[in-house]
């Protein structure tokens, strides 16, 4: 038993690592690993596709085709049970004629939720859950966020300096951190679905929101800006990047001049109303759009709110030496002023910068 449990957990450590490949471009779905292992060997191996579907266990199965009976398939999350716009995967591996089915995490979601394993158990199949539960939750926690609390799971991102500060009073840009660090942000980026600053940063800065390293400019978020006038420019990059493919949502008040919406739309902006300052409503609105993971990223005025409201789940926090001065905005956030109730996940240094991740417990 204890060298079945061995194997179990070596081969699931592989699929959660396969499952990052497409983390924040899988949709509304999350982004599971699968490997189909014969005799110690990887016979297939899937990943959920971009954009969602296939899922990783058909994927994994037509890799290893005829070699897939007998085998034992280890997925990160429970397979799918009902029809949607693909069989469910339950039904392709008790086709495939599969002996063991090993599950790190349950699907929380009340159409699979215990109903995969118990096809898979009815059909004579050999299952195992929780085979790194921990772990596997880890990578999975913006899906497991939206399905439990109806909402994305919000990181606030933050780059501070040894002063304590994110930027200046007088709009000018400042670059807190180096190359290593900006470059660690925009994979952050690539795994997030969408990512959110406020109208104060578009004016300040004229910011992409894209991730613009090479070979991953395609797995930029979709650009969310807080804008209760209606008053991000035309002529701003952001709009600009609807013509390259990148969505821009602009949250406003239904109450604006009708002008200025009708101006957006016409750019291919997507205006969304609000009537208020009450966030938790926009992030149900993301959330039945299917985004899972939404980083807020620059502005105090924005980053603010989102802790105020008790909104924010994780905490990025970049800091380097660099000092801005006494007109620098103090940051809402820094190693010796955190939240109550975060706690250090990890720390790693990038260059001559440090990170510094903080989930709340």
């Amino acid at each position: 038993m204890d060298d079945q449990r061995h194997e179990d957990e070596r081969f699931m450590a592989a699929a959660i690592r396969l499952s990052r490949w497409h983390l924040g471009a899988t949709g509304s779905n999350p982004s599971v690993g699968c490997l189909i292992v014969k005799d110690g060997v990887i016979v297939g191996r899937g990943v959920t596709a971009r954009t969602g579907r296939p899922h990783a266990e058909t994927q994994a199965l037509a890799d290893a085709g005829e070699a897939a009976r007998g085998a034992t398939a280890y997925v990160t999350l429970e397979p799918c049970s009902h029809q949607g716009k693909t069989p469910p995967c339950t039904e392709a591996l008790i086709s495939y004629g599969v002996a063991r089915v090993v599950v790190a995490a349950t699907d929380p979601d009340p159409r699979v939720s215990g109903r995969g394993l118990g096809m898979l158990a009815a059909a004579g199949i050999e299952v195992v859950a929780g085979v790194l539960e921990a772990q596997a939750e880890t990578q999975l926690e913006a899906y497991m966020n939206r399905q439990r609390r109806k909402r994305p799971q919000v990181t606030l991102k933050l780059a501070v300096s040894v002063d304590g500060m994110i930027g200046r009073e007088d709009g000018g840009q400042v670059a807190i951190t180096g190359r290593e660090a900006r470059a660690q942000s925009h994979i952050l980026r690539a795994e997030s679905d969408a990512i959110l600053i406020g109208i104060g940063t578009v004016l300040a800065d004229d910011p992409e929101l894209t991730c613009r390293l090479p070979g991953l400019e395609d797995r930029s978020p979709v650009r969310v800006v807080l804008d209760r006038r209606l008053a991000t420019p035309l002529s701003s990059k952001l709009v600009a990047g609807i013509r390259e493919g990148h969505p821009l949502l602009v949250a406003g008040s239904p109450d604006v001049d009708g002008g200025r919406r009708t101006a957006l739309e016409t750019a291919g902006v997507e205006v969304l109303d609000i009537t208020g300052p009450d966030y938790q409503i926009l992030l149900e609105m993301l959330a039945g759009r299917g985004i899972s993971s939404l980083i807020v990223e620059g502005g105090r005025r924005a980053a603010t709110a989102f802790l105020a409201q008790e909104l924010v789940d994780r905490i990025m926090l970049f800091s380097s030496d660099i000092v801005v001065g006494e007109d620098g905005i103090a940051s809402p956030v820094t190693r010796d002023n955190l939240p109550e109730g975060f706690k250090l996940r990890m720390e790693a240094v990038f260059g001559a910068d440090r990170l510094r991740e903080y989930i709340k417990a």
